[in-house]
């Protein structure tokens, strides 16, 4: 059974930082492609961040140069790490896994970025 454990949302104050973790089981993860994605109140899910099987990562454009997306093989983790977070971050985030045509996410951490 394919499972994605996100955790590290909460709140922090504007300017400051995260780590978002996600934990996969059930799959064999150093064949995925993992992403992260966002959704905001009232607004469609968008894709921040990609690491794919190979480590070749990619994000929007809105959280390039403050985001950074990584992956542990061994331990079956990706993370997300987020500086100069602002509050157009706020979001559910969402992992997901995907290695065609199977696609897993998760259930979502919440980041609420306020002062």
């Amino acid at each position: 059974q394919a499972q994605l454990v996100e955790s590290g949302g909460g709140l922090v104050q504007p300017g400051g930082s995260l780590t978002l973790s996600c934990a996969a089981s059930g799959i064999r993860f150093s064949m995925y492609h993992m992403h992260w994605y966002r959704q905001a109140p009232g607004k469609q899910r968008e894709l921040v961040s990609t690491i794919t099987s190979s480590n070749t990562t990619n994000y929007a454009d809105s959280v390039k140069g403050r985001f950074t997306i990584s992956r542990d093989n061994a331990k079956n983790m990706v993370y997300l790490r987020m500086n100069s977070l602002k509050p157009e971050d706020t979001a559910v985030y969402y992992c997901k896994a995907q290695f065609f045509p199977r696609v897993y996410w998760g259930q979502g951490t919440q980041v609420t970025v306020s002062s």
